[in-house]
């Protein structure tokens, strides 16, 4: 898909989060591959914490960073499995609004490529909440590759056409002003 060199690139601030029970922020490579790529890409960094494998203090940080006007992006990594410690989605799912159904389709589609079959574990989703986009992947590096590489870095782009999510983002919030 084509970018369109005529418009100017517009960063978005990003916060990534690390979930793990077995990692911390100095051994999260999957979290230092994420913020490599989204800062070499032009965006920022807004924030950046590792939590465990734990429901409710992951969907308080999701209602956290959500609440932030200066984060328009969260980008989570681990905890996406099937096993019982794997609760990344459920925390995001009591924040959500909306989903993004064809995130998760399309990282599927793209990890198939990579890992196969395995890929039907990943529970990778997206979605938006008062106006910030949410992504939840993997914990792997080659995870956080096909993601950014085959979906986010083009969606988080203005330029890409023929049309991208940070364009959407002045829109994301226009049922709440139609109510008041």
């Amino acid at each position: 898909m084509p970018i369109d060199e005529s418009r100017p690139f517009q960063p978005v601030n990003i916060a990534v989060l690390t979930v793990s029970d077995t990692r911390s922020l100095a051994e999260d490579r999957s979290g230092d591959t994420l913020v490599a790529r989204l800062t070499a890409a032009g965006h920022r960094l807004a924030d950046r914490k590792l939590l465990r494998d734990e429901t409710d203090e992951i969907a308080a940080q999701l209602a956290a960073w959500i609440d932030d006007p200066a984060i328009d992006v969260v980008i989570s990594t681990g905890g996406t499995g099937v096993t019982g410690r794997d609760v990344t989605p459920e925390a995001f799912e009591r924040v959500l609004e909306k989903r993004i159904e064809g995130f998760g389709e399309l990282f599927r589609m793209l990890s198939y490529q990579t890992i196969g079959t395995s890929t039907m574990q990943s529970r990778a989703l997206g979605g938006v909440a008062r106006g910030t986009y949410l992504f939840a992947l993997p914990g792997s590096t080659g995870a956080v590759k096909d993601a950014w590489d085959g979906i986010l870095s083009t969606q988080l782009d203005i330029r890409h056409r023929p049309c991208n999510l940070v364009e959407l983002m002045p829109r994301l919030q226009e049922h709440l002003r139609r109510a008041g």
